[in-house]
């Protein structure tokens, strides 16, 4: 079914919604009169439903019109046999107007043609003859609509002429009635045009909305699986470090058991589930905020750098910090906390026991400059690649910046990433990415 249709059937519905709004119940099932009148004018001709049905009781009701015009004419002028059946036999190419508006008008005029010949009424046959004009003028383009109305002129003209020259002389006299026709049916074919290009952009509208709603939907669940990723992979990263000093001063030599070792290493996993648990409670608060459209605050920047230092230190890595910038706008101090927070997370992962990593941030040329690197052995070959590096190059990108990240050539692994401070995009709240 085309726009134009739909447009007419979404009339009523629009209007059954708007009164459902002050509390009374819409009736949906017949739509009034004037919403079937208006549907109608605004849909195309040849996509309307049932339209060979209707075009047959349309022309069933223009053929007894026809007649009953005959019949009350001057006896002298009524028509005979022929005249009957040419008059009658004019309305039966209604029926496929819609389909065949050219073949359906020039079948009308050959039969109208004679009829008009034998001097009957002239009146009767108008009707059919203006109905198979308007369709040509309402489904045709405009140069068509004129060639047709000057061939229709020109060939009536001339069988009035042969008939009678004061006939002809009044029929080009009237002639402005065809003209009439003509242009109704040029401008109801521009309004549906008009009508349907806005449907159109209503359409292509509201597909824009639905893109734009579906694309947020992915940014902020992105944006979600970054946070969750990076505050669940470093603090169970740092868990499973302490736990493994545990379990090793616990299982080295059980009858001189380090007792301050084990203690400070269960201090240290419960003081790294405090941390863990804080900073989720952080990003569910301002998450939350983000949905009701108040921030509570924003997520750790430059000033958490140093607390992720220490816990790196207690989780074994030698970490040397060289921080040379202080201040920095807030989503590129976001942007820098998560990825040395998943750098540090890799080192102690993945670089072996008590690896020495070294922070480097410096401010040159507008621009932070970050580097993570370690001496470690790097990842393990053939293992389960992780979200790790992927977010970290997401969190460059979404300030405008870039990130490198691989294997040293005199061993380890480093993170270098470069995140611009003067033109850094305003991050959505509590946002990260």
């Amino acid at each position: 079914m085309s726009r134009r249709h739909t447009l007419g059937a979404s009339l009523p519905s629009r209007r059954d919604a708007l009164v459902a709004q002050d509390g009374s119940v819409p009736d949906t099932s017949r739509p009034s009169l004037s919403d079937r009148i208006i549907a109608a004018i605004h849909r195309d001709p040849r996509t309307a439903p049932h339209a060979t049905r209707n075009d047959a009781l349309f022309a069933l009701v223009l053929a007894v019109g026809a007649v009953c015009i005959a019949l009350s004419t001057d006896p002298a002028r009524r028509p005979d046999a022929l005249g009957w059946t040419l008059l009658l036999a004019a309305h039966l190419p209604i029926v496929w107007r819609r389909r065949h508006p050219l073949l359906v008008l020039a079948v009308v005029i050959a039969l109208v043609a004679p009829y008009h010949a034998l001097d009957n009424n002239h009146t009767a046959p108008t009707p059919a003859a203006f109905t198979a004009l308007y369709t040509v003028a309402v489904t045709g383009r405009p140069l068509r609509t004129i060639l047709t109305g000057v061939v229709v002129l020109a060939t009536a003209l001339s069988v009035m002429l042969t008939v009678d020259t004061k006939q002809a002389i009044e029929l080009l006299r009237i002639s402005g009635w065809i003209i009439a026709v003509l242009f109704c049916g040029v401008d109801i074919r521009y309004y549906r045009q008009y009508v349907a290009s806005i449907v159109d952009r209503a359409e292509r509208a509201e597909r824009t909305r639905e893109e734009e709603a579906r694309r947020r939907v992915a940014e902020e669940r992105l944006r979600i699986a970054r946070d969750l990723h990076d505050l669940l992979a470093h603090s169970i990263t740092l868990i499973g470090v302490q736990t493994s000093v545990a379990a090793h001063v616990l299982a080295a030599d059980p009858e001189r058991l380090d007792r301050e070792t084990v203690a400070k290493a269960l201090d240290d996993i419960s003081e790294t589930c405090r941390s863990a648990r804080g900073e989720l409670r952080t990003t569910l608060e301002v998450l939350r905020a983000s949905e009701h459209g108040d921030a509570r605050g924003p997520l750790p920047g430059l000033d958490g750098v140093p607390d992720l230092v220490e816990a790196a230190r207690l989780a074994g890595a030698r970490v040397e910090p060289d921080v040379r910038v202080r201040q920095a706008p807030p989503a590129v101090g976001a942007a820098v906390y998560r990825i040395v927070q998943e750098a540090l997370t890799n080192a102690v992962r993945h670089a072996g026991p008590g690896p020495a990593v070294r922070v480097e941030m410096y401010e040159a040329e507008g621009a932070l400059h970050l580097s993570v690197t370690d001496d470690g052995t790097g990842p393990t070959p053939g293992g389960t690649p992780g979200y790790g590096l992927v977010g970290m190059r997401e969190r460059a990108r979404s300030v405008g910046g870039t990130l490198d990240a691989g294997p040293r050539g005199r061993g380890g692994f480093e993170v270098s990433a470069v995140l611009p401070l003067a033109a850094a995009p305003v991050m959505p709240v509590g946002g990260t990415g």
